[in-house]
């Protein structure tokens, strides 16, 4: 795998490089068996804008059946554009993490 592309649900295409996921898997090590995972979270969950770096997307989704003590997967991806203005959005990191859900 050099790069693998997906595309959100806004239609943006986002790709994982080599580099990034052993990165990933090396920070973060609940992540080895989760890349699948990783990339529907990209295609299929929401997102939202980091409020300082306005160039950072978070993407965030729940699964059930992750490391104990995770139920979602949280992807930091970079949006930008290479040297021919063309879009250069790739995944920056990823995590699992716990999300408690508060219900009135």
């Amino acid at each position: 795998m050099m790069k693998e592309f997906v595309r959100d649900r806004n239609g943006n295409i986002i790709y994982l490089t080599m580099e990034r996921w052993e990165h990933i898997t090396k920070f973060h090590p609940e992540m080895i068996n989760y890349r699948k995972q990783l990339l529907f979270t990209i295609k299929k969950g929401q997102r939202k804008q980091d409020s300082l770096d306005h160039s950072l997307y978070i993407y965030y989704h729940p699964f059930k059946s992750l490391e104990r003590g995770f139920n979602h997967i949280v992807a930091i991806v970079k949006f930008g554009l290479n040297y021919q203005s063309n879009p250069n959005n790739f995944i920056l990191t990823a995590y699992q993490k716990f999300f408690e859900y508060f219900r009135s």
